[in-house]
């Protein structure tokens, strides 16, 4: 009898599984529906106005993104801060201190 309810509970799981994945799917399925409806009313508002159908694009400039995570700011967030340049030179590499090994 046991062995019977490990079974049937067993299947049960499976069944509910396979349930929530069916379900998962049809969600994705009318989500990319909705989106296709809408892209092609937006195709359809195009040609009847006689503009030119333009794609959804998300244009990235790999550039632009760079110099807007570091620009540097000023403190109250608007516009750029004064930089300050702290320019070190070496002129000779006798000036370089090296690091002496320790015995353990």
């Amino acid at each position: 009898m046991n062995n019977f309810f490990r079974q049937v509970t067993s299947w049960g799981a499976r069944v509910g599984l396979l349930l929530a994945a069916l379900v998962f799917m049809a969600s994705l399925v009318f989500a990319a529906g909705l989106l296709l409806a809408l892209w092609l009313l937006r195709a359809l508002w195009a040609k009847l106005t006689g503009r030119p159908v333009q794609p959804w694009v998300f244009k990235m400039h790999r550039t632009d993104l760079w110099q807007r995570a570091y620009q540097a700011r000023a403190p109250d967030g608007r516009g750029k801060a004064p930089v300050d340049v702290i320019d070190a030179e070496v002129k000779d590499i006798t000036d370089v201190t090296d690091v002496e090994e320790k015995r353990p």
